[in-house]
């Protein structure tokens, strides 16, 4: 038996043929102070891309907390595919 995990209605709705991405590989508010990250997302409401909750700083996730709306995040990291809904706290692979 396979158990499935209900997926939001953000992510349901998600469309991969109109993915944000970032050209810039880096953290936008991490540059801006000289800080440094481990991994990145990018905000698909407003296309920016932060730093995950792995690096020192969180930006990604204080995005979030300053832009509740602002719920859908990709990965910015390279062959990775996948959605994360910060208000559900759901998850899509694409």
């Amino acid at each position: 038996m396979k158990l499935r995990t209900k997926i939001c209605e953000h992510l349901e709705n998600f469309d991969v043929t109109n993915i944000k991405k970032n050209t810039a590989y880096e953290c936008a508010e991490c540059i801006k102070t000289g800080d440094s990250w481990v991994h990145l997302r990018t905000c698909q409401e407003c296309g920016v891309t932060l730093c995950c909750d792995s690096s020192p700083n969180k930006h990604a996730s204080h995005h979030y907390q300053l832009h509740n709306d602002h719920t859908v995040v990709i990965s910015a990291e390279p062959k990775e595919n996948w959605a994360w809904c910060y208000e559900h706290k759901s998850f899509i692979k694409y």
